[in-house]
């Protein structure tokens, strides 16, 4: 199996490689399409909200062009753009509380949607996916970056729509005050502009950088939290803490790299912005003395001023976070755009009534397309045989359970069950003919019951029971505090490693496949409990047909035919006297642990 690790940001793009915009933008209008009714109308609120507060600073010159300094003061008049202005500030703030509570639900139903769909996808994705992925990494994804995308919905848009909204608003607005004033931005525009594009070309990549980096420090941590234990036992504390520094400065550098370019187009056009001002200050001074322009005039245009250059700079500000969710965005997007595991031909059949006779013909395999690991492996399996696999680490053990289940199809050659080909066959049903028992134990918080029940919800107390007490276990599971009904904790750290392997078995058991897969079952076992197991096992693979990958030789004796697998070649094959009358490579690896231990 392929040990390189790889990032998710790097399975199509090449660092430093803009984000696909498009690519983001259309996948995202596919989770906005439920909503756009909903849409349609949060903009519109949003819309006239943002024209409404545009009355302002119309009002606001109207009534100061009211005051008389020799007298005269219409205060009625003064009252009456006083009340109209709060009106619709009042009206202006409600359509905008409208307009962020309906973004925010269809941000938290596109988060919802999205998420589902990368789970679900993740659950049809080939096995190989995340044979070279970090766990940590994929959460980081099915997590972090979802939120990220579901923030920037709630938040973002509306901020956009309404800045959108307001410079164009203003504009049109000074326009009506004084044309000749609105040249000052002539100048002052354009310039925020080529800055922010600047600064937006060079934030990009960064943004996809950070995260990245996150997903790799969150794939790391995972790895180490979940091995604590062999840490703690290796002493290697220290080299933890060292490694887990470079890997967090990484994190922290790219994220300081992304925020300080992210932030600094914000104050850049802040500083244009406020010398834009101070430009259509002096002008204004200059108009008025020509009397060309009434204070109220003068006021009404500095305040559109405000309203027309105060969005600019906002957009500038959460440009930051627009790469950051467009970043994020592109990693879902990438994964849910990796394809599943291929589906059955039109043709393919059911395995039905499987008896368990297997034969491989001219077996070849590599996970790299380049480097074959399986090279042209024929085997012959009669139903009810126990066939053991042995070899050194990375002979290829685990593969020919790997092609076997279909987790991977094979380059070349073919995989017979009952004399159909597996090819033919539906992966479903040839995985359901099989019972898997990993030297990895894996049980999820919940009762002892449904652990074992796992592969059959249906099954009854009963069947539960039987099996649990072929496998030995039984006793020990009514000493717990509520017998089967005892909760496990995360990862069943309330019960030990063996146990943990005994329910595991216990759960392949009640399967009752007619095949069986037995991947270093016993070795995270005691003796005393591994001889139980075995014992058990002996009535229960009766008539089964049973693979067994074992690196303890002395528990295979027995098997009906023991293969020795060197360098992805079966060098050696027969029964364990046979075989070590042969005095080959297998009896050299016998004896070598024997002597050992």
């Amino acid at each position: 199996m392929p040990e390189q690790r790889i990032n998710i940001s790097d399975t199509r793009n090449i660092k430093g490689k803009k984000v696909d915009k498009k690519f983001v933008l259309l996948n995202l209008l596919k989770y906005l399409r439920p909503f756009i009714p909903l849409l349609c109308l949060v903009l519109f609120f949003n819309v006239v909200s943002t024209v409404l507060s545009l009355v302002g600073p119309k009002l606001c010159g109207l009534a100061i062009d009211e005051i008389k300094p020799g007298g005269g003061t219409d205060f009625d008049k003064i009252l009456l753009y006083a009340l109209i202005l709060i009106g619709v500030y009042i009206l202006s703030a409600l359509l905008e509380y409208l307009s962020s509570i309906g973004m925010a639900y269809i941000s938290r139903g596109t988060v919802k949607k999205m998420r589902s769909d990368l789970f679900a996808h993740l659950e049809k994705l080939p096995v190989g996916f995340f044979d070279v992925r970090q766990a940590g990494d994929i959460i980081s994804v099915l997590s972090y970056d979802i939120d990220t995308v579901g923030e920037s919905l709630a938040n973002d848009v509306i901020i956009v729509l309404k800045s959108v909204v307001l410079i164009i608003g203003s504009l049109v607005m000074m326009l009506t005050i004084a044309p000749l004033l609105v040249l000052v931005f002539a100048v002052t525009v354009p310039l925020s502009v080529i800055m922010t594009r600047f600064i937006v070309r060079r934030v990009q990549p960064l943004f996809r950088a950070r995260s990245a980096k996150l997903g790799q420090l969150n794939g790391y941590v995972e790895e180490i939290t979940t091995g604590q234990k062999t840490t703690r036992a290796y002493g290697c504390e220290e080299k933890m803490i060292a490694d887990f520094e470079v890997k967090n400065r990484d994190a922290i550098d790219a994220y300081s790299k992304a925020e300080y370019y992210g932030t600094i187009s914000g104050p850049s056009v802040g500083l244009v912005n406020n010398i834009s001002l101070t430009l259509v200050s002096v002008f204004g001074a200059l108009m008025f003395m020509n009397g060309s322009i009434s204070p109220g005039q003068i006021s009404s245009f500095i305040l559109y001023s405000r309203k027309f250059s105060g969005p600019i700079n906002e957009i500038a500000n959460i440009m930051g976070e627009f790469q950051s969710a467009i970043a994020a965005a592109e990693r879902v997007f990438r994964v849910l755009e990796e394809p599943p595991e291929p589906s059955d031909p039109i043709d393919a059949r059911e395995l039905k009534d499987v008896r368990g006779n297997v034969k491989i013909e001219d077996l070849t395999f590599g996970y790299d397309k380049k480097k074959t690991i399986i090279h042209d492996l024929s085997l012959s399996v009669e139903q009810g045989q126990v066939v053991a696999i042995v070899g050194h680490t990375g002979a290829g053990k685990t593969t020919i359970i790997n092609l076997l289940m279909r987790f991977y199809d094979p380059d070349g050659g073919k995989i017979y069950i009952d004399g159909q080909d597996t090819r033919t066959l539906t992966r479903a049903s040839v995985r359901r003919a099989f019972t898997m028992v990993l030297q990895d134990t894996w049980l999820f918080a919940g009762t002892v019951f449904e652990n074992i029940a796992y592969g059959d919800p249906d099954v009854d107390r009963e069947d539960v029971e039987r099996v649990c007490k072929a496998a030995k276990i039984h006793s020990f599971i009514t000493r717990l505090p509520n017998g089967y009904d005892t909760v496990l904790n995360e990862n069943a750290v309330n019960i030990s490693k063996g146990q943990k392997q005994l329910l595991t078995i216990a759960r392949a058991m009640l399967l009752d496949s007619p095949m069986l897969i037995l991947d270093e079952a016993t070795s995270n076992v005691d003796t005393r409990t591994e001889q139980i197991i075995q014992d058990a096992m002996k009535e229960l693979m009766k008539g089964k047909t049973c693979f067994v990958i074992a690196h303890r030789l002395s528990t295979i004796r027995n098997a009906d035919k023991i293969l020795v697998m060197r360098d992805g070649d079966v060098v050696e094959q027969g029964t364990h006297e046979s075989l070590m009358r042969l005095g080959g490579y297998y009896s050299k690896l016998y004896y070598s642990q024997f002597e050992s231990e």
